[in-house]
């Protein structure tokens, strides 16, 4: 008990000193300045999930608590000071440069961050989502301006813009997108064309440790990417509770069957069912088994990078496992 109160009196004092500061950095308006000096800064207001943020023009000192915001702030080239990772993982993902990530101080897990790490890095700008901290919200906002999305996965496109948006980074960010819809593109055209690309079912299956196998629906990150490039989805993706995914036992993997399967896991593949699962009758039964069709793939990429850099390289993976 008194270690709970000590810590809880650490927190407090680091989060109130931490909120002083943020008080009397955002002070300011659109055109404002904080102080009198040449070297004032000024800040703008950005429509977020929990209303009206002032956020500073042009932000150093970043923190990111979810992988999107991490991928949002690198696509941009920002270099975020601080950073969380994934329950499964102590490390940020791979597929992003380590030349990148290597100095982004680790501040806890996803939907548990460590406050008083976030707060010893003196942000000036905090990203996260209203489903992963919104109970924290008034915590981090005692830290530093907090720019909370309502969610994660399908929205990566809006959440994004207002990544971008709270980075002063709307410029470069119209570049990004254009150069996404010139890549989706150009990876239709290598894998047959739009009708070719419709004709073709795909499905997505994950095998999550703890839980029922996932075959995923339309309204998520991976099932937006297969929609912008005009791929067929099976009648059971209709099924997805919340377009997000039709969960099922190995005993019924049967369900999954496809042109094409693309297969990833979360946590260990024995104890996730994966192992045993791709080895049963049932999977090897499913058309894109019997066809050669079945294509492991990176989770934290596929499922977890929720960004534009993230999508880039699954759009390179996709056209290669697909004309391969």
């Amino acid at each position: 008990m008194a270690t709970s109160l000590r810590r809880r009196g650490l927190a407090l004092g680091a989060l109130s000193l931490a909120g002083a500061l943020t008080l009397s950095a955002c002070g300011s308006s659109d055109s404002g300045d904080k102080g009198s000096g040449s070297g004032a800064a000024k800040t703008h207001t950005v429509k977020t999930a929990m209303g009206d943020v002032e956020v500073p023009v042009n932000p150093k000192r970043v923190v990111v608590l979810d992988t999107g915001e991490l991928d949002s702030a690198l696509t941009l080239g920002v270099q975020p000071v601080g950073g969380t990772h994934s329950a499964s993982e102590d490390s940020f993902p791979s597929y992003l440069p380590a030349s990148r990530t290597k100095n982004i101080k680790q501040v806890g897990e996803i939907a548990n961050p460590n406050l008083e790490t976030v707060a010893s890095l003196k942000p000036d700008l905090i990203l996260t989502s209203k489903v992963r901290d919104g109970e924290r919200y008034e915590q981090l906002r005692a830290i530093a301006p907090t720019v909370m999305t309502e969610s994660t996965g399908s929205a990566w496109k809006e959440n994004f813009q207002l990544h971008a948006e709270a980075l002063g980074k709307q410029a470069e960010a119209k570049k990004v997108v254009a150069d996404y819809d010139a890549h989706v593109a150009k990876v239709t055209e290598a894998i047959g064309g739009k009708e070719k690309a419709a004709a073709t079912e795909v499905n997505f299956v994950r095998f999550v440790e703890g839980a029922d196998i996932r075959i995923y629906g339309k309204q998520n990150y991976i099932g937006s990417i297969l929609a912008d490039l005009g791929m067929g989805r099976p009648a059971i993706t209709d099924k997805a509770k919340d377009g997000f995914s039709y969960d099922v036992s190995p005993e019924k993997i049967d369900l999954a069957d496809a042109d094409v399967v693309f297969t990833s896991t979360y946590g260990d593949p024995a104890k996730a069912g994966a192992t045993k699962t791709m080895n049963g009758g049932l999977w090897k039964g499913l058309k894109a088994s019997k066809d050669g069709k079945v294509f492991k793939v990176d989770d934290r990429l596929w499922i977890a990078g929720i960004g534009y850099t993230a999508a880039d390289k699954i759009l390179d993976e996709f056209q290669a496992k697909m004309t391969g």
